[in-house]
């Protein structure tokens, strides 16, 4: 049985529902879905990423609310006082991601189909890190998901990065679960002379110009070699399917092209 009306406040859930044949069960989603891209004329769009229309949402009679992220933990307040059923993934690593993925498929009673998707993402993640054995040469890699302030790429993307076969300028910063722990300065990855730059701000189209004009940056192996990339949000900042489908393929892309 499981939950027969539910709402996705991101869009992983909802992806990781279609992809598992369960997508009737879904009433409501982001205005931020892009995955799979038939969701966004099928669902209502009851929310942002932080806000949500709570009227709307209730309007829908949800029987589970799915969420992510401490960021989003005031929406999720607002609805639980109303009396509905919230669930808040916190999902920051890759393992974490997988896990989660699970879970969802035991909610809708497709615990095995789940299971089946994950061991194929499980084989792909165990082939690249085969493939990068053989590698004498993994660029140095600065991944920025927004601009003022900078902020560095979350743990599952520092991840992704090493499994592509780069290395993230900042991975030391991986473990740090929120965006305001892994803000760095333009000195900063000045003084890690990145040989690749991937941008991807988090719900906006990454200004071309503010990066190769940034005065710090301009003596970098990065900005001299034009080494300069921006992936869509939706397959790298969302900690879902997409991560695994398109997200590392198109890292992997980009870095066996220098």
């Amino acid at each position: 049985m499981g939950p027969e009306r539910i709402i996705c406040l991101t869009e992983e859930p909802t992806e990781m529902l279609y992809l598992l044949g369960e997508e009737k069960r879904i009433v409501g989603i982001s205005v931020y879905t892009e995955r799979p891209t038939r969701a966004k004329q099928e669902k209502t769009k009851v929310s942002a990423f932080i806000s949500g229309n709570l009227k709307k949402i209730t309007a829908l009679e949800p029987d589970l609310v799915i969420g992510f992220s401490d960021i989003q933990s005031q929406l999720a307040k607002d609805l639980i006082e109303r009396g509905l059923n919230v669930i808040i993934f916190n999902q920051r690593s890759i393992t974490e991601i997988l896990a989660n993925m699970q879970i969802l498929g035991n909610l809708v009673g497709q615990a095995e189909k789940a299971k089946n998707l994950i061991l194929e993402w499980q084989n792909a993640i165990e082939f690249w890190k085969q493939e990068n054995e053989s590698k004498t040469y993994k660029p140095k890699v600065f991944f920025q998901e927004w601009d003022e302030p900078i902020i560095t790429g979350i743990q599952w993307v520092s991840e992704a990065i090493t499994l592509a076969g780069g290395e993230d300028c900042f991975s030391h910063l991986k473990d740090r679960k929120l965006a305001k722990d892994r803000i760095i300065t333009a000195e900063d990855v000045k003084d890690a002379n990145p040989d690749v730059y991937v941008g991807s701000w988090c719900g906006k189209a990454m200004d071309w110009d503010w990066v190769r004009n940034k005065p710090e940056w301009l003596s970098t192996n990065f900005i001299k070699s034009n080494k300069i990339f921006e992936l869509d949000p939706s397959i790298i900042l969302q900690p879902g399917p997409a991560l695994f489908l398109e997200g590392i393929p198109k890292l992997k892309e980009i870095f066996s092209s220098l």
